[in-house]
């Protein structure tokens, strides 16, 4: 039975890649450091901010690291002011309206970025719950941020699905036995599935997305009916 859709954000709700990929490469460029795409996805894409920046500048001292990061949101955030949720997203939260599903969002953002993010968004009142990586004992690819959701919403693994976009974000959903739906905004469908997503759409107006949904739902009358 089907009680819960959980969210990720960046990339997911969101493609904001190309605005970080921007902020991190006009941020490293003041080290002498340039990066393509590949680099961002295979060494920033999904992480968390402390990882990224002391694997990259491991010559800053802990202070500068944080302040590094925290300069870097601050630019993201100011090149940020116009994003756009993904194709069919609204269509998806109207549809969980309908059947009474319960939303969280499971994000590695800072929480600066992540009520930014909302409110430019306009979907500050959309989840029933928001788990942060800060609020947790360890961010993604760790199950920890969707276990914390899967409690503040009182359901089990079996009845949620999650959605993410990234490698790090579908290991922390499936770790934590939660179905996993990959959406290619900003990784390779091939590599989503082998990482663990059972099916990988480019947005939410993805046939298979609705198809799939919408068997659950007839799952679970025919599972109510029977009692």
């Amino acid at each position: 039975m089907l009680a819960a859709i959980l969210f990720d954000l960046d990339g997911t709700i969101v493609n904001t890649d190309p605005i970080h990929y921007r902020a991190w490469q006009e941020m490293l460029l003041n080290y002498n450091i340039e990066i393509d795409e590949t680099f961002y996805k295979s060494r920033i894409s999904g992480r968390l901010n402390p990882e990224i920046v002391k694997d990259i500048l491991p010559q800053l001292s802990a202070l500068e690291r944080e302040r590094f990061a925290d300069e870097k949101e601050t630019l993201f955030r100011k090149l940020a002011p116009d994003i756009k949720p993904l194709s069919g997203f609204s269509e998806l939260i109207a549809w969980t309206d309908i059947y009474k599903l319960k939303r969280a969002l499971v994000t590695n953002a800072p929480r600066l970025n992540a009520e930014f993010m909302l409110e430019v968004l306009g979907i500050k009142e959309a989840f029933h719950t928001v788990v942060l990586a800060d609020d947790c004992i360890a961010g993604k690819p760790d199950p920890a941020p969707y276990q914390v959701a899967l409690n503040k919403l009182e359901i089990t693994a079996e009845e949620a699905i999650a959605l993410e976009d990234s490698p790090s974000g579908i290991r922390s959903a499936v770790g934590a036995d939660i179905r996993t739906i990959g959406i290619a905004s900003t990784h390779d469908p091939q590599i989503l599935q082998l990482v663990g997503a059972f099916m990988v759409i480019p947005d939410f107006t993805d046939l298979q997305l609705w198809t799939f949904l919408n068997s659950l739902i007839q799952q679970s009358s025919a599972i109510a009916s029977n009692f």
